[in-house]
This record gives structure tokens, sequence and C-alpha cells, in this order.
């Protein structure tokens, strides 16, 4: 059975459907994008007065001078995006590279994702309808599926209509084509999609111009939980909710104190992050600006949820 805590709940407009307004709303929604390196708004490639449309080839920032290229219908927007020779290599995260690679960007959905169900994940259903239960009050504004992997939230967010933008955010390349290739598949529409290729720790928006942020099975494979979190908390609009899932490794009492002394070693050698307690995660939503923490546990599954100080 799942144990919960109440739910938190504040005000938000309503979201009109009326096709007349997409378009432009969209665009308005897009003005939220912003440079990696200093966060200042990007812009159209064609008018560099006007925010970026979904029609634009690449966006630029002004201050910068840098200019971020379209790829394969995602906005690549890493800070080292535009660097020729210089490259980045992290051999501490292993868990980042891996989630890179084509077979695993394609068998994340099509067997891999399904055996969380072994932690006490619930299913991919049951966890979206508990997720949306947190997000409700949320419904109408912008939402981030940070780590979106091959899109499995980021559709259905897509489909339920209940967000104005919804931002398909994550580090992995193959990832976001195979959630582009799942939405032509199922004949989704994308007008109220982004597809972004970020990090998680320096993402490209600006600062508390983001209503809601989902990451479904992501913070364990975070190089910093810390940094992420608190990038999480900067976009966040106060009042903005934070919905999260991840593994509790206590379900053996008796491991815990071993598991706590190889905890950072395990981390540096496979990049993944393990948690001890729903007090770390509360800890850590706390030390970045988010309050009214609440969960759900089922066996080492937990959901979180978190909310910007007003």
């Amino acid at each position: 059975m799942f144990q919960r805590t109440a739910l938190h709940a504040s005000a938000s407009p309503a979201f009109t459907s009326d096709e007349a307004v997409v378009e432009p709303l969209l665009e308005a929604e897009l003005s939220k994008l912003a440079c990696p390196v200093c966060y200042h708004p990007l812009v159209s490639s064609i008018d560099r007065q006007s925010p970026p449309t979904k029609s634009d080839s690449s966006v630029g920032c002004s201050p910068c001078k840098t200019v971020y290229s379209k790829k394969d219908d995602y906005w690549d927007l890493t800070v080292s995006v535009g660097s020729a020779e210089y490259s980045e290599s992290k051999p501490a995260a292993l868990a980042t590279q891996l989630f890179r690679t084509r077979l695993v960007s394609f068998l994340y959905e099509r067997g891999w994702r399904h055996n969380f169900r072994w932690g006490g994940f619930p299913g991919l259903e049951r966890e979206f309808e508990m997720a949306r239960s947190y997000l409700m009050p949320k419904t109408g504004g912008i939402i981030v599926d940070a780590s979106c992997g091959s899109g499995l939230f980021s559709r259905l967010f897509l489909k339920s209509e209940l967000y104005s933008l919804v931002v398909a955010l994550d580090f992995s390349e193959n990832m976001l084509k195979q959630c582009n290739e799942f939405i032509r598949k199922e004949n989704i529409s994308d007008e109220r999609l982004a597809l972004v290729r970020a990090d998680i720790s320096r993402l490209p928006l600006l600062s508390g111009s983001i209503d809601a942020v989902h990451a479904g099975a992501a913070i364990h494979c975070w190089p910093s939980p810390a940094c992420a979190v608190a990038e999480i908390s900067r976009v966040l609009r106060p009042g903005g909710i934070f919905v999260a899932t991840t593994f509790i490794s206590d379900v053996l009492a008796p491991a815990i104190p071993v598991l706590r002394i190889v905890r950072p070693y395990f981390g540096q050698i496979t990049g993944f992050n393990i948690f001890l307690s729903e007090g770390e995660l509360e800890d850590l939503c706390t030390a970045c600006g988010l309050v009214d923490f609440t969960s759900v546990r089922n066996g080492s599954f937990i959901m979180f949820s978190a909310t910007k100080a007003s």
C-alpha cells in the first residue's frame, strides 16, 4: 500500500484551449528559454528583437554572441555546444554517459523502465496519475519534464492538454531523438512541445519563469543532485511545484550503515546516487529553497513533491 502525506495546493489560472491563441501563446512561452552561459533571454535567429519561434533553425544570445542551433527537431542549449575543439569527459558521470548511448536510449522504453516495478514503481499510468495530482494546481502553466528520457511522461503531459507548454529536456541526444520518434509514431501534436538538450545543472531557462518541474526516475542519475535541485528552484516561480521519483535504499535497515560508508565510492565509480531516507531528500529540497515537502512510498519507490518558497 502507498503511504502518503497531504498534498500541497495553490491557485493557478485556468488554461484556455482556444486554438486562435495557441501560436502567440506558444511564442510567449518560448520566450522563457535562456542562454545557459549568462541566463539572458534567447532571441530568434531571424529577428534578433523577438523571442524564439518553433520555426527557427537557431536561436541566439545577444550578450554572449552565441548561436544555438536546432538539431533533429531539438534545440541544443548546452554550454559547450558552440565549441569547435573543446570537449568534456567526465568518467565519474558514467550514468549520464550510459543514457547517451543509442542502445540504452532504444531499450529504455522497451523493457528497461518496466523493470523498475521490482523496486516498487507502480507502473507508468499509475505513476502519471500520482504526479498529476501533485501538479494539478499548476494546470495551464509551463511544465518542464527534466531528464525526460524517451519522453514517457512528456507525451502524457502533451496528450493531457493541461499545460501551455511542455519542455521535454534531457542531456542525451539519442533520448531526445527517441522522444521525437515516439511523438510522430503516436501522432501526437507537438504544437505545445519544446525538445531541448540541456545540462540539468545549467538549465537554459529564465529565473522564476516555470510553473512546474517533473523528474521521473532521474535524480539518482544526476551528477550533482544538489546543483540540479538548486537550478530547478531557480527557474520555478514562487509557488511552483517540483515533483520527482527515485529509489530509497532503506528496505534492509541493517545494511544502511554499510551503504552509508560505501555510498561515496559507489557514486564516484558509477555516477549513480544512493538515497538512504526521505529525510535526505527533504533536507536537499529545503536547502535549495523548496518547502512543503510531501511524499508517497511503496517499497524502495518514492514520489516526492516540494514547492518554491513565495
